[in-house]
């Protein structure tokens, strides 16, 4: 499967019919003068004064249930660096597509044009009462992390900084599956990890919950070990407790390899070092840092994932975060915590493991769960009822759900139904 596009093809889509990739569609009825009179002066003062009495009855009476918004100030945008606000909205454009194609939750993009960290924040908590979720996007390190922690303590509605979590979530079901098909026991793994920016960190702190003990992160310096005198406070908690302070001493003998930097950080011969059957994503986009073809050209037993959906194994945050606001939505959470992150996670691991429906067989051919397929394609429309659901019922065990009266199996049949 290929999808590689000309510049002139990206630019005539968002271009025509209209310009952008979204827009507003009314959900009742403005037919008749009574109609307007409901929806406008004097029939919507009713439900203003009920959400005053009571502002939990704004889920009820507006859009708020259902409505999130994909926040990004453009400093980190893919792999374009700090291009700014304006020029980062085709991304959170194309991001409240995915949004509402992939789990049927309506989104706003909005770029804040502030790089300060309390203005910035100060903006999102201003506006925040209109949405039922915050999806931050593409925000530099280290600010992103001070950013999301930020607005996670103040809001009382799920935040979440996809390019740091969705990649953690992703990943972490991939690992998942690579450690059961190659019998390796998570807590024996030696992890090692290139990039400490904000999909680094946060994919080594989803590992170390999960029960890695033994992880090495190298920054563009190397290795983050206790010699290092230049780490700040977020580098400072992945120094390793090994005595490697070379990328050498950090690939020997590694099992998992995960890439989050780009190409030409480490070779070939960094890959040799590693063990006979390692767990290798090389996930810098478009250019991952190696190709598959070159990691198994030198160990070619490996399980090999990119973020790329011509080759096997696309570490795709669409399998995610969709879902994941989908499933927080729904039980009105008023945050998203990590129990609800590896509830998403095992949630995705597990549906690879599912055969495929027809209608995939037909556009993908029969994928079979195994070293080529260890994650879902992100067009799975069970990752909406799978992924949601975990995800809704990990709110309600938790005690961060406003939703009292929750049902999993009745909720798994609404969803179904959604589909």
């Amino acid at each position: 499967m290929t999808t590689k596009v000309t510049k002139e093809e990206a630019l005539e889509y968002h271009r025509v019919p209209n310009p952008g990739k979204v827009a507003i569609a009314t959900t009742t009825r403005l037919e008749t003068q009574r109609d307007l009179s409901l929806a406008y002066s004097p029939g919507v003062a009713f439900p203003c004064e009920e959400i005053e009495k009571n502002p939990q009855l704004a889920y009820e009476f507006t859009a708020k249930r259902n409505l999130v918004a994909v926040i990004s100030n453009g400093t980190a945008v893919l792999g374009l660096g700090d291009i700014g606000a304006l020029a980062s909205k085709p991304v959170m454009e194309g991001k409240a597509v995915l949004f509402k194609k992939f789990a049927a939750v309506d989104a706003f993009d909005i770029e804040v044009d502030e790089k300060d960290i309390d203005k910035f924040c100060a903006v999102v908590k201003a506006i925040s009462p209109t949405f039922g979720g915050i999806n931050l996007e593409d925000i530099k390190a280290p600010e992103c992390f001070e950013i999301e922690r930020r607005l996670v303590e103040e809001l009382e509605i799920p935040v979440m900084h996809d390019d740091q979590h969705g990649t953690a979530i992703i990943t972490t079901a991939a690992l998942m599956n690579a450690c059961e098909m190659m019998d390796k026991k998570i807590e024996d793994m030696k992890v090692v990890v290139v990039g400490a920016g904000a999909a680094a960190i946060a994919c080594s702190i989803m590992y170390k919950e999960l029960g890695i003990k033994n992880l090495i992160m190298c920054d563009s310096k190397g290795v983050i070990h206790k010699g290092r005198t230049d780490l700040n406070k977020y580098k400072k908690e992945f120094i390793t407790s090994t005595d490697a302070v070379s990328m050498e001493d950090a690939f020997k003998d590694a099992d998992m390899f995960l890439g989050l930097s780009k190409p030409g950080t480490f070779t070939v011969e960094h890959i040799k070092l590693m063990s006979e059957e390692p767990i290798v994503f090389t996930l810098a986009n478009p250019t991952p840092e190696l190709f598959p073809e070159e990691v198994k050209s030198v160990r070619p037993k490996a399980i090999v994932g990119t973020g790329r959906s011509d080759f096997p194994n696309q570490v795709n945050n669409v399998l995610g975060f969709p879902f994941i606001f989908r499933g927080a939505l729904d039980v009105q959470a008023r945050k998203i915590n990590m129990h609800m992150k590896m509830a998403a996670a095992k949630a995705i691991a597990n549906l690879a493991k599912e055969p495929l429906s027809p209608d995939l067989v037909a556009s993908f051919g029969n994928l079979i769960y195994g070293r080529e397929y260890i994650i879902p394609i992100p067009f799975d429309k069970r990752l909406m009822v799978e992924v949601s659901s975990a995800v809704a019922n990990g709110a309600i065990e938790t005690g961060v759900a406003r939703v009292k009266e929750f049902n999993l199996e009745t909720y798994r049949t609404k969803l179904a139904l959604m589909v």
